[in-house]
């Protein structure tokens, strides 16, 4: 019973947010939406991790302001550039096919309404020279009509605009069957280079591939945007890994260096604090077994999470103490 009462409220809120949303009800629209947000916010976590906790790059922006504001210009000119691109139209044949067929509807109505015309023309002069003809019989060659006359207006009607079908087929070879370029999907002829997507549903002009992220193809339409959008997305992605190798340097290096010297940052940040650590060198490192029994200990040695580790002897801190030698770098005595 608690489920069906959950599943009814859940239905409900889907159809209320569906209605707010109508984008939402179709699920192609709905996964390209949370792929968009996806990657909207993957851009805002891995730059906001920079700012928030990265204190040289905050430092660097109070000192040459410059640097971090040409960086945000970049990042959202990328979202932006993202943004056009994915909602362009790559240029779908259907569109093609409709732009050519309302130019040729446009074409014949022009020609029709310039052929009235000049008949009308043709009539209102014929019936003064008929008139005038009555007039003056005498002067048979003046009302006569000329025959070229009607041969320029059966001329004048042109050839009609090239159908779509007619205009697709003149791309082709000579003897290029029909049937071999018409979308056996979408049912119409083809141009060369177009081809059916079965994500959107649809012939493309130029058809180059289908961007998941993006949510859409890449044809003619949008190439030269999704070649901007990739430029200025390579450049981000590149900026943004040097900011984070040098963020994460220092902090890999100091890690590193503790795990060889078998320190901890508490003992490196505060040594001049610790009671037990206050009198010993900050070159000799008290705790440290050799930088091979250091790792090995720290990457093998933590099964016994409860281990204490004495305070060596003077004996063993005046050992660690002295400077090392040729011969004991042949014995591996630092390790």
């Amino acid at each position: 019973m608690v489920i069906g009462m959950c599943r009814s409220f859940r239905d409900r809120a889907l159809d209320r947010c569906y209605h707010c949303f109508p984008c939402l009800s179709d699920p192609a629209r709905r996964s390209s939406l949370v792929l968009k947000v996806t990657l909207v916010m993957l851009h805002l976590v891995y730059v906001g991790i920079l700012f928030l906790f990265d204190s040289d790059l905050i430092d660097k922006t109070k000192k040459e302001p410059w640097y971090t504001a040409l960086y945000l210009l970049l990042f959202f000119a990328a979202l932006v550039q993202y943004f056009i691109t994915s909602g362009s139209s790559p240029g779908y044949v259907l569109d093609a096919m409709r732009v050519v067929n309302e130019t040729n509807v446009i074409c014949k109505k022009s020609s029709m309404a310039k052929k009235q015309n000049w008949i009308y023309t043709w009539n209102l002069t014929n019936l003064v020279l008929i008139t005038f003809k009555q007039r003056q019989p005498a002067s048979s060659k003046n009302g006569s009509l000329p025959v070229e006359g009607c041969q320029s207006g059966r001329n004048f009607q042109g050839t009609d605009s090239t159908s779509w079908t007619k205009l697709v087929m003149d791309m082709y070879p000579p003897g290029t069957s029909i049937r071999s370029c018409i979308c056996s999907y979408c049912n119409v002829e083809q141009p060369p280079r177009a081809k059916h997507c079965y994500d959107c549903d649809k012939c493309v002009l130029h058809f180059d591939h289908h961007c998941v992220w993006l949510g859409t193809c890449i044809g003619q339409g949008n190439h030269c945007k999704f070649w901007w959008y990739i430029c200025e997305e390579s450049a981000l992605c590149l900026w943004t890994g040097i900011l984070y190798i040098t963020y994460l340097r220092a902090n890999i290096s100091r890690a590193c260096y503790l795990i060889l010297t078998n320190q901890t940052t508490y003992e490196l940040v505060r040594r001049r604090r610790i009671p037990y650590l206050r009198g010993i060198p900050e070159r000799v490192y008290p705790f440290s077994k050799g930088v091979r029994h250091n790792l090995y200990d720290f990457c093998c040695g933590g099964s016994n999470i409860y281990s204490l580790e004495p305070l060596p002897s003077a004996q063993e801190l005046e050992e660690k103490s002295r400077p090392y030698t040729c011969l004991d770098v042949l014995t591996c005595r630092c390790c």
